[in-house]
C-alpha cells in the first residue's frame, strides 16, 4: 500500500509539471533510500543486548517517519482537502497549538478512567482465575460465560454503563473492567494449566502442596499468558473507554473531543487526538513488554 501511494502521487506530480516531477523524483529516492536502510537494519543479528535494543527502536523509527513523510507527500501532491486527510504537519500544529485541550482530555480518558478500569478488570480477572483454578466446575461453568461477555459490542455494554454509573469517568471505567476481566481470567486459567505434567509429579514427589506448587511452578508457568493479556488488554481498555464517551460524558474526554470535532468538521484536532490515543497505547504496551522481558527473561521467547 505504502509503495502503491507512493508511485501514484509521483505520477501525478509528473504529469503536473517539471516541478512536480522533479519533487517526484526526490520523494521516489527517498522512499527506496530509506526501504533500503531500515531492510538492512532489520536483517542485522547484533550480539550485544543494547545493540539489539537499539536496532529494534531504529527499524519502528524509520519505517514510521518514512510513512509520515509519504503522508505528507502524496496529500500536498494530490491536493487532498484538509477535510477529508490532513497532512501530518497540520496535525502537528494543531498538536502543538491544543495541548492544553489535549492534556485535559488525556487526563479524564486516560489517567481516570482507562487506569482505573484496567488495573480492576485485569486484577479480578486475574484472582478470579486462581479461585476457581481448583474446581473443575467452576472452570467449566465460567470460561463459556467469558467467551460470551468477550463477544459483547461495546457500543452495546456502554449506553447502559452509562445509566447506572453516571456520565462521569466511573462508567467509562466500568467499561473497560467489563472488557478486561475476561481476556485476563482465560488467558490466566490457560496460563496454569500450561506447567507439564512432568513438574507437577516432581513437586508431588517433594510434598509440596497446592499453594507451594502454584507459587513455585504453575504461576511462573502461567507468567507469559498473564503478560499476553496484560497487553492485550492496555489497547481494549484505551478503545472501551473512548467509545463509551460516545454516549455520554462531561464536556472533556477523548472520545467526546472525536465526536465533537468531527461533527464541526476539524479533521485536525481529531487526528490530534487520534495521535495522542496511539501515543498512550504504544508506551503501554511498550513498557508491558520490557517488564515482561525483565519477569520472563527465562523463557524461550526472550533469549
Amino acid at each position: 500500500m505504502v509503495a502503491l501511494a507512493s508511485a501514484y502521487g509521483a505520477l501525478a506530480l509528473l504529469a503536473a509539471g517539471e516541478r512536480g516531477g522533479a519533487l517526484a523524483i526526490i520523494v521516489v529516492i527517498f522512499w527506496l533510500s530509506a526501504w533500503r536502510l531500515t531492510a538492512g537494519l532489520a536483517a542485522l543479528e547484533p550480539a550485544g543486548r543494547s545493540a539489539r535494543a537499539i536496532v529494534s527502536v531504529l527499524v519502528p523509527s524509520i519505517f514510521g517517519l518514512t510513512l509520515l513523510f509519504l503522508w505528507e507527500f502524496v496529500v500536498r501532491g494530490l491536493e487532498v482537502p484538509a477535510i477529508l486527510l490532513p497532512p501530518p504537519s497540520a496535525i502537528g500544529a494543531k498538536f502543538a497549538a491544543s495541548t492544553p485541550t489535549l492534556w485535559a482530555d488525556f487526563v479524564q480518558t486516560y489517567l481516570k478512567a482507562v487506569i482505573a478500569g484496567y488495573v480492576l478488570g485485569c486484577g479480578s480477572g486475574f484472582l478470579v482465575a486462581i479461585l476457581i483454578d481448583r474446581s473443575p466446575f467452576w472452570k467449566r461453568g465460567i470460561m463459556p460465560v467469558g467467551n460470551l461477555v468477550s463477544a459483547l459490542p461495546v457500543v452495546g455494554i456502554a449506553p447502559v454503563m452509562v445509566m447506572w454509573f453516571g456520565f462521569d469517568w466511573p462508567s467509562k471505567a466500568a467499561v473497560v473492567v467489563v472488557m478486561t476481566f475476561f481476556p485476563m481470567l482465560v488467558n490466566t486459567v490457560a496460563g496454569l494449566n500450561a506447567s507439564g505434567q512432568m513438574e507437577r509429579d516432581l513437586m508431588r514427589t517433594y510434598a509440596a502442596g497446592h499453594w507451594t506448587t502454584l507459587m513455585k511452578l504453575r504461576l511462573p508457568a502461567a507468567m507469559p499468558f498473564v503478560f499476553n493479556a496484560l497487553k492485550i488488554n492496555s489497547t481494549l481498555a484505551l478503545i472501551g473507554a473512548i467509545v463509551a464517551e460516545f454516549f455520554g460524558t462531561p464536556i472533556v474526554g477523548m472520545g467526546f473531543r472525536i465526536s465533537v470535532e468531527i461533527g464541526r468538521m476539524n479533521t485536525d484536532m481529531v487526528w490530534a487526538e487520534i495521535a495522542v490515543a496511539a501515543l498512550a497505547g504504544s508506551v503501554s504496551y511498550g513498557l508491558l513488554s520490557v517488564v515482561e522481558r525483565v519477569s520472563t527473561f527465562w523463557h524461550p521467547s526472550n533469549r
